[in-house]
């Protein structure tokens, strides 16, 4: 499997400030990759430099492109969604289409038009008589008719309530994606995409701190429900975190400690977003 995505050193400065330091990664094609950290950690810079609208130093690669000496010639290989407001107010459904039509070499009208006949959008709807909702589903419409390599999402469907982010999701993933398509994401979300992940990169302070497919990550550690006769016993095992839920205690461990632990309670696959907590936790200490 060829990589999509290499990076290599990559690092970026704004005076003293390192907004990125020492990236290196690689990306291979077919993946679901979910970029996850805290605001300021350095995750819409990476996504710019990676569109190429941010130089930095180091090296990377985008489908083989430099994406900061030939940024026209990868974008017509790239999807790229942020906040689904940036589509202009005063644009026509249909000139919409006019545009992107006009733009974008691989884009698909007939199949754009298709998308949009299972919605309630008219051709003749000005985006800015939609709901939020409405051009979150126009907006993914237009990129589910691109026949791009690279998807990048960075937080889409921020302000979106949970009926249309599933949505949103699950049409990305049932109508859009194959396995020569590749999708980067970032969401403080992150319990509602984790299902569709392949791989998962966690950043702090631009750094990469973690880089792994799931079946590896969730392989890795563990959850034990464990009351509270056992608590004291668990507790001596050094748990990475511990909650306490309706009188119990949730506690993540490595997946060595396992044997020691998995009497003591009920065993659980930890989620994304526990192993998220934990591993900053454990950068900080």
């Amino acid at each position: 499997m060829s990589a999509i995505l290499s990076a290599h050193d990559l690092n970026k400065s704004y005076g003293k400030f390192q907004v990125l330091k020492n990236i290196n990664l690689t990306i291979e094609r077919g993946k679901v990759v979910g970029l996850i950290g805290p605001n300021g950690a350095g995750k819409t810079t990476f996504l710019k430099s990676v569109l190429g609208l941010l130089p930095c130093d180091g090296e990377l690669s985008v489908l083989g492109i430099d994406p900061f000496k030939k940024r026209p010639e990868l974008m017509k290989e790239i999807c790229f969604i942020a906040d689904v407001a940036v589509l202009p107010k005063w644009i026509q459904v249909s000139q919409l289409l006019d545009f992107t039509e006009q733009t974008h070499p691989n884009f698909s009208r007939e199949k754009a038009l298709a998308f949009i006949a299972k919605t309630k959008i008219k051709l003749n709807h000005k985006v800015k008589e939609l709901s939020k909702g409405m051009v979150a589903q126009l907006h993914l419409a237009i990129v589910m008719s691109i026949d791009a390599q690279l998807l990048v999402l960075d937080e889409p469907t921020l302000g979106l309530d949970i009926l249309f982010r599933k949505e949103f999701y699950n049409n990305l993933i049932n109508d859009y994606f194959n396995h020569e398509r590749t999708i980067i994401i970032t969401t403080h979300q992150v319990e509602e995409i984790e299902h569709i992940l392949t791989d998962v990169m966690f950043i702090k302070d631009g750094e990469i701190v973690l880089n792994a497919d799931m079946d590896t990550l969730k392989s890795e550690y563990f959850e034990v429900m464990v009351n509270q006769t056992n608590y004291q016993q668990a507790m001596n095992l050094k748990p990475l975190t511990v909650k306490k839920v309706f009188g119990k205690y949730i506690m993540l461990f490595k997946a060595e400690s396992k044997s020691k632990v998995s009497p003591l309670g009920e065993v659980q696959r930890p989620s994304v977003s526990d192993l998220f907590v934990a591993l900053m936790q454990e950068e900080q200490s």
